[in-house]
């Protein structure tokens, strides 16, 4: 007869088991269910793309402007953008993209700012044939900013040190446990400078400008939808329907615009799993000094 111990252990045996697989199976469902589906009003002559929130994963509009782009059906494609700005590899991906989406497959790309469009947000609008803001849109923010804690004397009050070894002086930049060094200064803002020319030939290339003319433009500062129209910065005003309305126009569309659009039903299992996983990763990065190591600390165009 089995004793009461080999029962806990098989009823703990089984209980594992059963919550592996059922935890096997929502991840199965999940992965499914997250699948992007399509919205098509009718033919699928004007494709939308929207570039919502920070921009620090640039696959999923690239992507889709990359497929919208190869589809002989598709006349225009509308970036609809909501972005305060991100990353600044992942802001110059998407205005690839469009760049590709335009020259290569000969695609009208129009760029309707909603309430936002600043930073990376605007950089990518650079590349699109019209830019089109609502008045009070937020836009601009033309600049390159780094910033990351230090908490040095906290650890030293609580009696927590860090010891570094490293293969160059300049290897542990953005070490939250001591203030930067000047020569760390200046290498840091040769590489946000070299950033900064970037974004400025780009607004430069983009609005038909002088650098001269965008550099008193391009220090840091917002503006207004209407403020950026008066300054060049944009090239009408106007809603989202605006901005298709426009696409069909320069695309020789008849009538009323037929639109397309792939959305996402909600966020997958394995996508939450993943932010989850990533936010511990950078806690832990940001507790242990690791994120000294990478190049996360230059990401934010704001």
């Amino acid at each position: 007869m089995a004793s009461k111990r080999d029962i806990i252990i098989a009823f703990v045996i089984g209980g594992v088991f059963l919550f592996g697989m059922g935890l096997m199976t929502l991840l199965f469902i999940f992965a499914w269910s997250d699948q992007g589906e399509y919205i098509d009003s009718g033919s699928g002559q004007i494709a939308i793309v929207e570039v919502f929130g920070p921009i620090y994963d640039s696959s999923t509009p690239v992507r889709q402007i990359d497929k919208w782009a190869e589809r002989i059906d598709i006349e225009a494609i509308v970036v609809h953008v909501n972005s305060p700005g991100g990353g600044v590899a992942a802001s110059q991906e998407i205005y690839y993209a469009i760049e590709r989406a335009r020259n290569y497959q000969g695609k009208i790309v129009v760029i309707s700012m909603s309430s936002v469009a600043a930073s990376g947000g605007y950089y990518l609008a650079c590349a699109g044939d019209i830019v089109v803001a609502n008045p009070g849109t937020l836009t601009g923010s033309i600049g390159v900013i780094v910033q990351y804690p230090t908490f040095g004397e906290f650890l030293e009050k609580v009696g927590i040190k860090f010891e570094t070894v490293k293969s160059g002086n300049l290897k542990d930049l953005g070490n939250p446990s001591r203030s930067m060094t000047n020569e760390e200064k200046l290498m840091l803002k040769s590489v946000i400078m070299d950033s900064y020319e970037q974004f400025v030939d780009v607004v430069a290339r983009g609005r038909g400008m002088e650098k001269e003319v965008v550099y008193p433009l391009a220090d840091g500062r917002i503006y207004t939808g209407l403020q950026a129209y008066n300054l060049g910065l944009v090239d009408t005003l106007g809603t989202l329907k605006d901005a298709i309305d426009i696409a069909a126009e320069m695309s020789g569309l008849e009538g009323k615009p037929e639109t397309v659009k792939e959305i996402k039903k909600r966020p997958g299992l394995i996508d939450l799993l993943g932010e989850a996983t990533f936010t511990l990763r950078e806690i832990r990065s940001l507790l242990t000094g690791e994120t000294r190591v990478g190049p996360e600390i230059l990401y934010l165009y704001h």
